[in-house]
């Protein structure tokens, strides 16, 4: 079974989703370590930093794009922790994934920003091309 899994969130419907598949996976299990990684796009940061002019506030609205994830995890008494890390989300979570020995990834199959999607090509697909354990994309 699993015991080390990474759920890759960014806020979005799909990463909603894939918390749910992550939370029934880690339900069978007895004893899970469930990791929520959060990649703050060097891209964004930049237009979020100088639309915000207090830094806690930025970090407020970062974590609540975690927060009906966080519930959900709590709802359903499934231990989790958050992990944020910075750059282009899907190097960094490659990179991440394959440091931490992860038994299975867990990313939905579309995020946040759908235009860099169609020009650079998905998050999830780079995850599931190059993280070394298995990968499950939610649709």
């Amino acid at each position: 079974m699993y015991n080390r899994i990474l759920l890759a969130a960014d806020g979005s419907e799909y990463s909603l989703r894939a918390a749910g598949e992550t939370v029934k996976i880690a339900m069978l299990a007895k004893e899970v370590e469930v990791e929520i990684v959060f990649v703050m796009d060097y891209s964004k940061v930049k237009s979020e930093v100088l639309q915000s002019k207090d830094p806690e506030v930025l970090e407020f609205e970062r974590r609540q794009k975690l927060l009906p994830i966080e519930e959900y995890f709590s709802r359903e008494g499934i231990q989790y922790k958050i992990t944020m890390l910075h750059g282009d989300p899907g190097p960094v979570i490659v990179e991440y994934a394959n440091k931490q020995a992860c038994d299975l990834v867990v990313v939905g199959s579309r995020g946040l920003n759908s235009l860099q999607e169609m020009v650079l090509g998905s998050v999830s697909h780079k995850i599931a091309k190059r993280v070394e354990c298995p990968v499950l994309i939610v649709k």
